[in-house]
């Protein structure tokens, strides 16, 4: 027998149910496509050919938004030049990308593990299996937040294909109020993660394949995005020498060939002094260059790049 309160409760839940479902059907990212309707019955090669063409419209509608992303990647570098942390915090799809770029940093830009941070509603299980509830508590957010201890300086990008996420939400409203810096990512216009962001960035993509399925364009759409935040950002703090990973950390055998490749390629010297150079260097790239470069020992080189605040064409022209 079901109690008094047990019936409120289940009617409280139901009410809720109805005004998310309402939400959804205001949202691009959600519209159903009646064209495809019968996409089921047709063959292998003909959806796949209405699937790439529908990928192809997701460049230009990342193009649209280039002014905004460009505003927070310059905001987001000039915090990370002062110390400030790069924050990505999202659910399902969403919070998988962002762990999934903050986890490249490392060996990409030889970020330290606290540089940029992946924030997913749930935690690790979370990337493997559905947490239940997980996004539709902001508070969960918050204290995600605070378990990472964020400060003024950091940037907090909230990601949201429909813009109305509570982790994504409570998130980016957490760090505003806060002083961190905010961007909200999402893939409808007239979001509400980009009304509570500093940074609003909407890559309107259009109803998915399937409907709401939002791991397809708009998942898309968002690692497109995602890649130019962090990339442009560790460009701008002196990461890359023209396009080359000078800080990339070696951790493998493969890592350890492109270090070599990409001292070759930027200094033009002979494999031999490649290697001689990045043994003094203690393996890094960055110094090794330095010192082929400027024809100085590791020490100056690395007292150079400290004074440059590791920005290689600064050191060479010191």
């Amino acid at each position: 027998m079901t109690s008094p309160y047990d019936a409120e409760d289940a009617e409280g839940l139901a009410h809720d149910i109805e005004q998310i479902r309402a939400q959804l059907a205001t949202l691009t990212t959600e519209a159903y496509r009646p064209e495809l309707a019968e996409i089921d019955r047709l063959p292998t090669f003909e959806i796949a050919r209405i699937m790439n063409g529908d990928d192809r419209s997701v460049p230009s509608a990342v193009a649209a938004q280039l002014p905004a992303i460009v505003a927070a990647i310059d905001a987001t570098a000039e915090r990370m030049a002062r110390g400030g942390r790069l924050v990505y915090a999202g659910a399902g799809t969403a919070g998988r990308l962002g762990v999934l770029d903050a986890s490249e940093c490392p060996p990409t830009f030889n970020t330290g593990p606290d540089e940029v941070i992946g924030l997913i509603a749930g935690g690790a299980e979370a990337l493997t299996h559905a947490v239940e509830g997980a996004e539709d508590s902001a508070e969960l957010a918050v204290r995600d937040l605070a378990e990472i201890g964020l400060g003024a300086d950091d940037t907090v990008v909230g990601i949201s294909a429909s813009g109305r996420t509570p982790y994504a939400m409570g998130a980016v409203e957490h760090a505003r109020a806060a002083g961190a810096l905010t961007i909200g990512l999402s893939c409808n216009s007239g979001s509400a993660l980009a009304a509570a962001a500093e940074h609003g960035i909407e890559v309107v993509v259009g109803p998915e394949l399937l409907t709401g399925s939002t791991r397809l364009k708009a998942g898309t759409a968002q690692k497109l995005v995602l890649n130019m935040l962090s990339t442009i950002t560790m460009i701008r703090l002196g990461k890359t020498y023209g396009n080359l990973m000078v800080d990339v950390r070696a951790t493998n055998t493969k890592l350890r060939a492109r270090s070599r490749r990409i001292i070759s390629l930027a200094t033009g010297a002979p494999d031999a002094a490649v290697e001689t150079a990045l043994t003094a260097a203690d393996g890094d790239v960055k110094t090794a260059i330095l010192m082929l470069l400027a024809d100085v020992d590791a020490p100056t080189a690395t007292a150079r790049l400290d004074k440059a605040n590791g920005h290689l064409r600064a050191a060479l022209r010191d």
